[in-house]
């Protein structure tokens, strides 16, 4: 069936690594956006319990720690049937692999600070990973890091390569608390508060239309 030619394009939301030493960003674009996510924040404070300074009640030390959960879906369904010579060598293995080397230090910074090690030099600095980037549409676009997620496999081509997966992500955002000053994602975390205060700002306006009776 023919789509109806004036339907909205699809945002797809996407995870992105960006490499400062690279400038090529590593893309892992949603192939189907995920029906629910759940957001988790929590205070950061200074007050609360029942030692805690009456006076420092409501004094906040930072943004929120948040953390977001989402279900992604990888299907080679739709490549094999239009003969994708990718899909057909490795189903979907490929986009496993993106996703995971998102939690590995790379190859030849192990293998660099293993010849330092045998040579004696006890400064080893463990290395820094790529800016992780969640993109969920145009207005939230945040610094992350991805703690954990699992991987259930629900269907294999005949060489065993998976073609059809589900993957539970969890991303830790990264605020202006956890990043330098000169970190991208500093600034960008930035933004997206500043983009939040302002959202919340017309809620305050429709509020008081709706408390008042006025129109919108």
């Amino acid at each position: 069936m023919t789509p109806f030619p004036r339907s909205p394009r699809l945002i797809k939301g996407a995870l992105f690594s960006v490499d400062q030493k690279n400038p090529v960003a590593t893309r892992i674009v949603f192939q189907y956006n995920p029906d629910t996510m759940t957001r988790r924040l929590e205070a950061r404070s200074t007050g609360g319990g029942d030692a805690s300074d009456r006076s420092e009640a409501f004094r906040l030390t930072g943004p929120p720690k948040e953390t977001i959960t989402l279900n992604i879906e990888v299907d080679a369904t739709d490549q094999l049937e239009q003969v994708d010579r990718l899909a057909l060598d490795e189903g979907v293995s490929p986009v496993l692999a993106a996703l995971e080397v998102l939690l590995y230090p790379k190859s030849e910074f192990v293998i660099k600070n293993e010849a330092l090690a045998r040579n004696g030099d006890i400064e080893i600095v463990p290395p820094e990973a790529p800016i992780t980037l969640f993109v969920w549409g145009k207005s939230r676009v945040l610094p992350v890091r991805v703690t954990g997620f699992s991987i259930t496999e629900e269907a294999y081509d005949v060489n065993l390569n998976p073609i059809l997966a589900k993957v539970d992500l969890t991303l830790t955002v990264l605020s202006y608390f956890d990043l330098k000053v000169d970190n991208p994602g500093y600034n960008l975390f930035m933004a997206h508060q500043i983009a939040k205060e302002a959202l919340a700002a017309t809620n305050l306006k429709s509020a008081v239309n709706n408390a008042s009776g006025a129109p919108a």
